[in-house]
């Protein structure tokens, strides 16, 4: 009798491990991002201040297996652009229609912007340099950045913050490394993404 009941607990405790969470055939768990939880905020420079806002992410998923993280492709939909800075509903939409038109993003035509991980090195302490290609306007550079990935049981949040050379995408108004002259009315080539990325196990 007692053998049959350690065999029977030995099963249910396999049975629970089983479903804990979907593995793929590596070992690793794919997690899809939840766009709704997730955040982009951008933020732009000019000799004269900045200006700051959101994007949004369209979809994504990243597998790990809690020490190592061996893939990542997302989406982000270059039309939810926003800012935040501008209280002013006439000038707020001014700088919205023109971060979408062509001396920007070009949005009618671009209208999503992706990245596809191609490395993850581990520094410690959830802290990885994530390397991966990043497309914009249809332009495809590779980008490399520090993020902080952490994953408990069905969940993954990451933290990063990406810095972007526009004019790498053929983004190169008001820059001062292709025009003479723009005094104050330059504008910096980089720009920075900071994302709070939270996912779970599909």
């Amino acid at each position: 009798m007692k053998k049959i009941y350690t065999a029977g607990m030995a099963i249910v405790a396999l049975t629970a491990l089983a479903f804990t969470a979907p593995k793929s055939n590596d070992g690793a768990t794919t997690f899809v991002a939840d766009a709704s939880k997730t955040t982009i905020a951008w933020v732009g420079k000019k000799v004269t201040g900045a200006h700051d806002g959101n994007i949004k992410l369209s979809k994504g998923t990243i597998t790990a297996d809690g020490k190592t993280v061996s893939a990542g492709s997302f989406e982000i939909d270059m039309t939810s652009i926003t800012c935040k800075d501008l209280t002013d509903a006439e000038y707020n939409g001014k700088l919205i229609g023109h971060l979408k038109n062509e001396d920007f993003f070009a949005t009618d035509k671009f209208p999503k912007a992706n990245f596809v991980l191609k490395s993850a090195k581990a520094k410690g302490n959830d802290v990885y340099d994530m390397t991966g290609d990043l497309t914009i306007k249809g332009i495809t550079k590779a980008v490399t950045f520090p993020a902080t990935v952490k994953v408990a049981g069905k969940s993954l949040t990451a933290v990063a913050k990406i810095t972007v050379d526009r004019t790498a995408y053929d983004i190169k108004y008001g820059s001062g490394s292709f025009f003479d002259n723009l005094g104050d009315k330059a504008i910096d080539n980089n720009f920075t993404l900071d994302v709070n990325l939270v996912a779970t196990a599909k």
